[in-house]
């Protein structure tokens, strides 16, 4: 049966909008996110606040949203492109921080610590660094101000040490190699995680 010409050219039309369709969708699907280090802070760091506190004061605060976005940018700025680990993303190295903060009224003290876990793309742990730091401050007079400087310098104290490990080098040039293994961020959950701790220290 002869089709007329009008139709075959509607049928081809309509044939040739479903494939540009098809490859517009295609094109539009983002590519998983990957990253040579992915940082992971525990969500407890951000749904549990902690507290610091003098005999006529106290403070509370997320340790999450205080140390994710200076930790991100030294880490980044010591290992090259770091993202915040999401279910999104994969990578071909991990850093687990864990922030701690204490205040001691009678010193008018603020002691921080960042303990860094160091995992490979595959998940077997490289090392750990702690980085603390003293910083004096009074809890009535802008407190978050001195939270701020101590979880800065706990931070670089662990970059320090970091850096300073021959073995985590060696790891990390493996990492940016281009013919690396990447792993997606839900590994995370493999890792054993500590326990809840208390709201204050």
């Amino acid at each position: 049966m002869k089709i007329p010409m009008r139709k075959l050219l509607a049928v081809s039309g309509l044939i040739l909008g479903l494939q540009f369709s098809a490859t517009l969708s295609h094109a539009a699907t983002p590519e998983p996110n990957s990253s040579d280090v992915l940082m992971y802070i525990e969500p407890v760091e951000y749904s549990n606040p902690i507290r610091v506190s003098s005999r006529y004061r106290e403070y509370w605060y997320h340790q999450g949203p205080v140390v994710e976005p200076m930790a991100l940018e030294k880490i980044s700025q010591a290992y090259g492109k770091t993202s915040i680990c999401d279910a999104t993303q994969s990578g071909k190295m991990l850093v687990w921080v864990k922030p701690k903060m204490f205040y001691n009224p009678k010193m008018q003290n603020f002691y921080g610590d960042a303990t860094i876990h160091v995992y490979t793309g595959l998940g077997k742990h490289v090392g750990t660094y702690k980085g603390e730091s003293t910083v004096r401050g009074f809890i009535d007079v802008k407190p978050q101000r001195w939270i701020d400087q101590s979880y800065a310098l706990t931070i670089d104290d662990a970059i320090i040490k970091m850096q300073a490990d021959v073995e985590l080098q060696r790891v990390v040039d493996s990492a940016t190699s281009a013919n690396a293994e990447s792993t997606p961020c839900s590994m995370v959950s493999l890792i054993p995680t500590s326990k809840i701790r208390a709201m204050s220290f």
